[in-house]
């Protein structure tokens, strides 16, 4: 039996990085309609446009992956507008659709959520045993409040939420934004730049010494759907790779496959960010059969690939 058969997909954050994928696998599943609401017509911080966008898209299922996102120096910047914006992004929209008794609310939640100190891996039931990691709290502690809303709703309304926490994502098609991106495209796209102005030396974020865990937008995509089909439980689930990098490396990986073979100078100035970070999985193995495929390097070379190429056009 086909899960998505004619249902109605209302996808927030649609036509973003993330989002995108996971339009893209889901036209293959043949569902009635996927609406994807664009921000500039429907700011889903607004209560009126939350309103209308569920009249419009008249949804039985929503899959909630829009967010304010960024890198470390996006979220010391504005934490306050990465709190509320997507606070009330999140807690109006499943609040609506409580109201529309839409039939499943998929929230996703952010690695940022788990306590700064929280045991390696990340297991799920450490997810309150401590303060998330400072430069990203607020935007880590708005998306945890999507957790207690949906066990709260589940409780008393009988809503059908489920709570998903993935890890850094990465892939072609990446936000290469300085401004805003993350460790992976902040990376590429310095060694590449560097490369194309004849510069021998870049300036990286912190000691490098902090490790991160990445998990490709594709499989990320693959994770989502299959929670959405299978999992109908109230205990957030985290999504990822199993698999811990330090920023070192990873950044030795990256001028490897660049072709950057100047210095690259570490400032440690700026924050390192949460000192560890990586997923236990098993729970999304248990409960609805998912596990990354695509292998770190594999990914990672393809998104140095798509950068390069897009940087050429």
């Amino acid at each position: 039996m086909n899960f998505w058969e004619g249902k109605r997909v209302l996808v927030t954050g649609g036509s973003g990085f993330l989002g995108s994928n996971v339009v893209r696998k889901l036209q293959t599943k043949s569902p009635a309609e996927i609406f994807v609401p664009r921000r500039k017509e429907y700011d889903l911080v607004d209560w009126a446009n939350v309103v209308r966008v569920y009249k419009d898209a008249r949804p039985d299922i929503v899959l909630h992956l829009a967010g304010e996102v960024g890198g470390i120096g996006a979220n010391r910047a504005n934490p306050g507008r990465f709190f509320y914006n997507n606070l009330m992004m999140g807690t109006q929209l499943m609040e609506y659709g409580r109201r529309a008794a839409i039939s499943k609310f998929v929230a996703l939640g952010t690695i940022c959520a788990y306590p700064k100190h929280s045991p390696v891996p990340f297991k799920e039931e450490n997810l309150w045993d401590g303060y998330p990691e400072e430069t990203n709290a607020p935007y880590g502690l708005a998306k945890k409040m999507l957790l207690v809303q949906s066990q709260a709703y589940r409780e008393q309304y009988g809503f059908n939420s489920i709570f998903l926490l993935p890890v850094n994502l990465y892939g072609p098609g990446d936000n290469f934004d300085p401004d805003t991106s993350h460790a992976i495209p902040a990376i590429i796209k310095k060694c590449v730049d560097a490369l194309h102005d004849r510069r021998d030396e870049i300036v990286l974020w912190g000691t490098g010494s902090a490790t991160r865990e990445f998990l490709h937008v594709d499989d990320a995509a693959e994770g989502i759907l299959l929670a959405a089909e299978r999992y109908d439980g109230k205990d957030p689930v985290n999504i990822g790779a199993g698999m811990e990098i330090s920023i070192k490396d990873l950044a030795n990986l990256i001028t490897e496959m660049t072709g950057f073979r100047g210095k690259l100078i570490w400032d440690s100035t700026k924050p390192d960010g949460q000192p560890r970070r990586s997923l236990d999985v098993t729970s999304a193995e248990r409960l609805f059969g998912f596990r990354a495929r695509i292998p770190f390097e594999e990914g990672l070379r393809q998104t140095v690939e798509w950068y390069q190429q897009t940087r050429r056009n």
